[in-house]
């Protein structure tokens, strides 16, 4: 049996841009992406902890240590610049391997976005 788990978690980053016009995914600083074990066109849940909303995009690769976080396309219309966002990504294993798991967590300065 396969189950899905956390694999990666980006605590509690503000969201920097909003930009609707864009095709749709959200841009993370490849710093960011790097630590957590994110990689470009993963699908992630983002969830805005200023207002409960919850989405499902995909990684695109933004400015190494710019701090970017930018949600683009129709998720530009779920959160506000400035909001904190939570960023996760899962991974399907075998249920034996899932109980030693363990998730790559990673607790950015909120102010900056860069890591401590």
């Amino acid at each position: 049996m396969f189950i899905e788990v956390l694999k990666s978690k980006i605590h509690r980053v503000s969201v920097t841009q909003a930009n609707l016009q864009y095709i749709g995914s959200i841009t993370i600083d490849e710093a960011l992406m790097e630590a957590a074990n994110i990689i470009e066109n993963e699908k992630v849940q983002v969830v805005d902890v200023d207002n409960g909303e919850r989405l499902e995009t995909y990684v695109i690769k933004g400015e190494r240590n710019s701090g970017c976080i930018c949600l683009n396309g129709p998720a530009a219309r779920k959160v506000v610049v400035g909001d904190t966002v939570i960023i996760m990504s899962y991974a399907s294993m075998d249920f034996d391997e899932a109980k030693s798991f363990k998730p790559t967590v990673i607790f950015p300065d909120t102010n900056t976005n860069k890591l401590l």
